[in-house]
């Protein structure tokens, strides 16, 4: 492995990771407006920063999730394994993980990566898989989650927006500042994991943000819906504000990606973008094994190991995700 060829002498400097995995975020993003078997949906969004981290790397067209749900999906991304490896981590109600069973940021932290996430983190029901409230980043808060009912139910001329985007940057900022105490000499790679519920259904998005805070028309989402699903107006409203969910966590992504760059590290990580199954409340979506469940967004940048610009059309698991980032490490 490259921690092995380190250890052994290698001086190749090893990569920073930013792992950033969307709650409930199928594959919806502009990226996939025009290439492959494009949904038409994709059309109407505008992903600009998941799309940078496309075109300057590679975008996977036919990514699939071990297993279209929550808890299962997250066990066997973490660990790479299948989740029904991971016992009563994999379950829904009454999860437990078994620290026996070695995860990939836990393992980097052991190869010396300094560890640490913000939001759900281990993307579950236990953040046992990550390091728990050790390694746990919060300290600006947890509202992204609830983007637009936060934005929609604020009054006055505060910019909620604004604030909430700068939750996200102060989280990662309070994460570098603590790895960069260690010492300017001190060349200890850090692995930050991003995981964003915004497009979690939860209590339910708020109705009609989609076109208010995003532009999204559900009336341009006519002749545009799945097959599957009823082109009526109800149901193309709630479409267009599970979309308007997935521009703001692009929009918390463009945060991350600025705040590598103002410090000079951008370049020298490795970032991996990409969600846990399809969208909640749809049918054929969420916890079923249907296209629309099982397939989610994945781009990936490394300059100087990834080429840019590269489509793959092949189907890949995301849980092949822990071997290969700890090969990268």
């Amino acid at each position: 492995s490259a921690w092995q060829q380190h250890m052994a002498g290698d001086s190749a400097p090893r990569p920073n990771i930013l792992f950033v995995f969307g709650e409930d975020w199928g594959r919806f993003a502009s990226a996939y407006a025009h290439v492959g078997d494009a949904c038409r949906y994709n059309e109407l969004l505008s992903t600009p920063n998941f799309d940078r981290v496309a075109k300057e790397g590679v975008l996977f067209l036919n990514a699939r999730a071990p297993a279209p749900g929550c808890n299962p999906c997250r066990s066997s991304v973490m660990s790479g394994q299948f989740f029904w490896q991971t016992g009563l981590g994999a379950i829904e109600q009454g999860t437990a993980w078994d620290e026996n069973i070695p995860t990939w940021p836990l393992e980097l932290e052991k190869s010396g990566y300094f560890l640490g996430y913000t939001y759900e983190g281990d993307f579950g029901k236990t953040n046992a898989r990550i390091g728990g409230k050790r390694t746990a980043f919060n300290s600006a808060g947890h509202r992204f989650g609830d983007f637009s009912r936060c934005v929609s139910k604020a009054t006055g001329e505060v910019d909620v927006k604004k604030e909430l985007l700068e939750e996200v940057r102060e989280n990662f900022q309070s994460f570098l500042e603590a790895h960069s105490k260690r010492g300017e000499d001190d060349q200890t790679p850090f692995c930050y994991c991003w995981g964003p519920t915004t497009t979690h259904r939860g209590d339910g998005w708020e109705p009609g943000s989609g076109k208010k805070l995003w532009g999204i028309d559900p009336n341009s989402l006519q002749g545009r819906m799945p097959a599957f699903m009823p082109d009526v107006h109800a149901i193309r409203q709630d479409l267009s504000d599970y979309m308007g969910e997935c521009c703001a966590l692009d929009a918390g992504l463009g945060v991350l990606l600025e705040e590598l760059s103002r410090r000079g590290a951008l370049d020298q990580t490795l970032v991996v973008v990409t969600g846990d199954h399809g969208p909640p409340g749809f049918p054929r979506a969420k916890a079923t094994c249907y296209d629309f469940g099982a397939q989610v967004p994945l781009a990936v940048r490394w300059p100087g190991h990834v080429p840019g610009q590269r489509v793959v059309r092949d189907f890949v698991s995301t849980m092949d995700l822990a071997p290969t980032l700890c090969e990268a490490g």
